[in-house]
Order: C-alpha cells, then structure tokens, then sequence
C-alpha cells in the first residue's frame, strides 16, 4: 500500500484523483523538487526546500509556508513503508477555469509522492554514454519549472541513440545535461557551468562543489566549450537520482582512457560517506 498526498489529503493511490483545472495540467504552472533519502533518513533536505521556496518566489507563487512543505513531506516519508526512495513534490499555482491569467484568491496545490529508488552503483562504477546537443530552451533555466517538454526530448533523443543523457550547449557552450549538471576535471582543475539562469542550481551539483572545496581540488564556475569537454580528463554528470556519475564517451569520444577518473573517485568516495553518515546521527 502506498500513500501519496495532493490538495492536503493523504489518500493510497488508488484512491487518490488528481483535479483536471489544476494549472499543472493546463500551463506547467508550478514548480518541483525531487529529494532523495537513504535508510529512511532525507538527504540535503534543507537544500532542496530551500531551492523549492525560491522557485516559487521566482515564479510568484504565494501561499505555501517552509513549515507546510517540511510536515508534508515527513508524514508522506512515514506513512510509507520504503526505505530507499526518491520523494517528488510539486507545487502549482491552482484550481481554476482555464484562464492564462493568474488566478485571484487560489490557493496552491501540492502534490507530493513516493518512489523506491536503487542506487546507481554500475554507472558510477563504469560510466556512462552521453550525446551533445543544441540548448533551445527557455532562459530560466535555474527555475525547477514543471515544463520541461525541451528536456524530455533531449532524453529521448539520447535513448535513440543508445546513449544515457544528452548535455546540451549554447553557442558551443556547455550547459547542463537534460536532467543532470555536467562538470569536466581539465589540467587538474574541476569546471562546472556558473549557477546563473542558464542552468538548475542542481543540490548534487552544489554538495560536488563542497566535497571539492573538502579535498582542495581546484574549482572554476565557468563556461567550458563542447571541445573542452571532448578534450577533458574526466567528464561528470551529477543529479539527485543519479548522484555522481562519470561520462566516459561523448558522442564518439572516449574520455581519458574510457574509465572514471581519479577526481570522480575522490568525490564519490565522500558522497558516500555523507550518505552513510545519515544513520550515525538519528
């Protein structure tokens, strides 16, 4: 039996009914977080709230307190019964009357569930494939928006093409992935596209940051080109989902010598750590 929660009820799922005026469904009009936890304990929660509440101010979102989306997302975690999962939470604008305008006196909507989700532990072991492509979408990027129909078919493109993720670039410049953060290790140096309105502020993508800052390897937040990427030592991409994970071929590149560098394995190694430290302080 697993329990879900929308427009502040708890309901199992087969008994749960989603309204068809919910802005989510006419506009994409809301925004996400998915919030990974291990052993029944969450995992940079406070970053995720945190880029949660911004989201909402970033698209005027009002109504929904920090305090609301902390006890929602506790019961949803203990009133299921899985240990490992990933936790998706969303917040729309509202029930309304197909109307582009934004509704007045309506309050959000949450909605928020649970999956079981596995550790990726393969690929960050052997790495993955990834293809490039033109960036077209919007230029809120740092927004977790619901519309994400650009990415969903640069993941698709990838699948097409056998490969696990399309990263994409502006002008030769790499941005992020479809559902990740793209950093390369060049000359020794860790790079990653600046957290501007070009790419999502991912949480993985800030704890690599961190760990990195931890093992004094050398950090630039700056823009990179698609052949700096195919030149690097390491490529990695990082999500909640898929943690740290290295690229080992882009397009018909090999990078390095086809497997995971040594700065991943010292990054992973800590993000490790950190995830098994979750139990020692309940």
């Amino acid at each position: 039996m697993k329990i879900s929660f929308y427009n502040g009820e708890f309901k199992e799922d087969e008994e749960l009914r989603v309204m068809y005026q919910d802005r989510a469904f006419y506009f994409g009009d809301g925004v996400y977080e998915v919030i990974r936890y291990y052993d029944g304990e969450f995992f940079t929660l406070k970053g995720h709230l945190d880029r949660l509440m911004n989201s909402m101010s970033e698209i005027e979102i009002d109504g929904v307190e920090r305090t609301e989306l902390l006890d929602i997302v506790t019961e949803l975690k203990e009133r299921n019964t899985i240990e490992n999962g990933a936790l998706y939470i969303q917040v729309s604008r509202g029930i309304q009357n197909r109307n582009h305008a934004y509704p007045v006196d309506v309050k959000p909507v949450v909605l928020a569930y649970i999956n079981e989700a596995r550790r990726p532990h393969s690929q960050s072991e052997h790495g993955v494939h990834v293809i490039t492509n033109e960036d077209y979408r919007w230029l809120k990027c740092h927004v977790k928006s619901l519309n994400l129909l650009a990415n969903v078919m640069e993941k698709e493109r990838a699948v097409k093409a056998g490969a696990h993720e399309t990263v994409m670039h502006r002008d030769g410049v790499v941005t992020e992935g479809s559902s990740t953060n793209v950093f390369i290790v060049r000359n020794g140096i860790l790079k990653t596209h600046p957290a501007d309105n070009l790419i999502l502020n991912g949480i993985t993508r800030q704890e690599v940051l961190r760990i990195a800052g931890e093992l004094d390897v050398p950090v630039e937040e700056a823009g990179f080109s698609v052949e700096e990427m195919m030149d690097a030592e390491e490529v990695i991409i990082t999500s909640t989902t898929q943690e740290v994970t290295p690229v080992v071929k882009v397009d018909d590149t090999i990078i390095g010598n086809g497997q995971r560098g040594m700065v991943t394995r010292r990054i992973q190694r800590v993000f490790d750590a950190n995830i098994h430290k979750l139990n020692l302080v309940k």
